[in-house]
């Protein structure tokens, strides 16, 4: 997809993009600009959403001398600047993403960094695919914890079973996701998703590729454990939380060293994210595909041991 050809246009995104897009575009003030957001603009953007940004800055490719040969991530690590191209879609999401987990994006660049002083940039490493592919085409599912029983309650059996009854069928509602059954995932339980599942989108090829969606479009879930009460917050506050229990996920996940840990999510499939959402959409197994045959389980699962 050709997405540099497509123009920055409040218009035009809201009638091609997927909901994501400009949503996302929305929240952060930059649907109505009548111009391509630019690196020092996103800098700003920083300043707006974060009393102390710690992450790092923005900086224009033309800025950058012809003779500086390193490597993406060795930049970022050594200048604390993410090289960004002027104009590009793909490289303003990346940016977005940093705006919205600078922690976890932090992390991810570490570990880069980490495989490459050891291994060296080129092959890549297994570890640095499974990064890359997150990266990319990450979409993070935030599924609220079950609310605490108090010592002091009078129903305290009945209330722990409740808490019971909740993680067992969060982990079910898991499980039938990672078995790619779509209908029961997306129709069935489909109240679950932004409320008890919150969907965000961190890989910024899918947002580049959500610009003009088409079915065939898929991401990469990883599921995160939050708090309870995650879906009531508000958006940022949702993403501070977020971004701090990523970190404690990744870590747990041994840090993207084992596998298979990320499985296949039709972004078109969830709910809100596309126009057509009724049971023939589903049926459609070319997109929405079975599990294949021998097919090895995530690690991920169960998220509450």
């Amino acid at each position: 997809m050709q997405s540099d050809s497509i123009p920055f246009c409040k218009d035009y995104l809201i009638s091609h993009a997927s909901k994501p897009v400009t949503a996302l575009l929305e929240e952060v003030g930059l649907l109505g600009n009548n111009y391509f957001p630019t690196p020092e603009l996103l800098n700003q953007l920083t300043a707006q959403h974060y009393k102390h940004w710690q992450g790092p800055a923005f900086k224009g490719q033309s800025q950058f001398s012809c003779d500086d040969k390193r490597y993406y991530e060795t930049i970022i690590s050594e200048d604390k600047v993410v090289p960004t191209r002027e104009g590009s879609w793909h490289d303003l999401f990346n940016a977005l993403i940093w705006l919205q987990f600078p922690k976890t994006k932090s992390l991810l660049n570490e570990l880069h960094i980490r495989d490459i002083n050891e291994h060296g940039v080129s092959p890549r490493t297994a570890r640095r695919n499974r990064i890359t592919h997150f990266d990319e085409c990450g979409v993070v599912l935030a599924i609220e914890e079950p609310k605490q029983a108090t010592l002091n309650n009078v129903g305290l059996e009945r209330e722990h079973d409740s808490r019971q009854h909740y993680v067992e069928s969060l982990e079910a509602f898991l499980q039938s996701l990672s078995a790619h059954e779509w209908e029961q995932s997306f129709l069935t339980h489909r109240e679950r998703w932004h409320s008890e599942v919150t969907p965000f989108i961190f890989g910024h090829a899918n947002l580049e590729m959500m610009l003009n969606p088409f079915i065939g479009l898929t991401g990469k879930w990883l599921a995160v454990s939050v708090p309870c009460g995650f879906s009531k917050l508000g958006k940022w506050q949702q993403r501070l939380v977020l971004d701090n229990a990523l970190i404690l996920r990744i870590e747990a996940l041994n840090y993207f060293q084992s596998a298979p840990l990320l499985k296949p999510l039709p972004l078109l499939g969830v709910p809100l994210w596309h126009s057509q959402q009724d049971k023939i959409f589903y049926q459609n197994k070319d997109y929405f595909r079975p599990l294949r045959e021998g097919s090895k389980p995530t690690i991920q699962l169960p998220l509450w041991s």
